[in-house]
């Protein structure tokens, strides 16, 4: 006989684990490497971002690499920690809130990063190959045409479909969502590939 879900017990639950990948998510690494370092505020050059592109715009590789990195892992850990304590469901709930603590930290006014690295440290932690997948699609559309945004995009969309025809559903569903607000955050750059304005890797 199957018993229905007790909401009043599994909802402190969910609560907890969407809060977590949040606080997690919204920790603005690439601020705080390069105020560490000394270097101008982030905020006030390039895109605004407070991402690992922006970050390489001070001229500062090593700290743009740890950012890159640190932004994934953060949503790498959230899902890791939320499986290990409640398993898919949460691992789940806790991507979605690390996702968006990356693109609307609160401690920034809620203007955050544009969320590739933080998508690639999910698929990481849900989806290995996943994550192979976005970083190769990446890669060949980043060789092909030297734009870094439009690599994403494009690799966030092969992402999904790999995901939903390898039966990984829940995962294409979640993922799905996250391609609809990394676009979004990205709108700026989309306007500028449509205007053939965007800059080029390398340039």
């Amino acid at each position: 006989m199957l018993h229905p879900i007790n909401w009043s017990l599994a909802l402190p639950y969910y609560a907890a684990a969407f809060v977590f990948g949040y606080l997690l998510g919204s920790i603005p690494f690439g601020l705080v490497l390069t105020r560490l370092a000394g270097t101008q505020d982030l905020r006030s050059i390039g895109s605004g971002s407070i991402g690992a592109t922006n970050v390489l715009r001070t001229g500062r590789k090593g700290l743009a690499a740890a950012t890159l990195t640190l932004d994934a892992l953060k949503g790498t850990v959230a899902v890791l920690v939320a499986y290990h304590f409640g398993g898919q469901d949460l691992a789940i709930l806790a991507a979605l809130g690390a996702f968006l603590g990356h693109l609307f930290p609160v401690w920034l006014w809620f203007r955050g990063g544009k969320g590739v690295a933080t998508f690639i440290g999910l698929l990481i932690a849900l989806v290995w190959q996943g994550a192979l997948v976005f970083c190769l699609a990446w890669l060949a559309v980043a060789v092909i045409t030297r734009y870094s945004s439009l690599a994403a995009l494009v690799a966030s969309l092969v992402t999904i479909a790999f995901l939903w025809f390898d039966k990984y559903l829940q995962e294409a569903e979640l993922f799905a969502l996250l391609t609809v607000l990394m676009w979004a955050s990205h709108h700026a750059n989309i306007r500028r590939l449509v205007a053939g304005t965007e800059a080029k890797i390398g340039r």
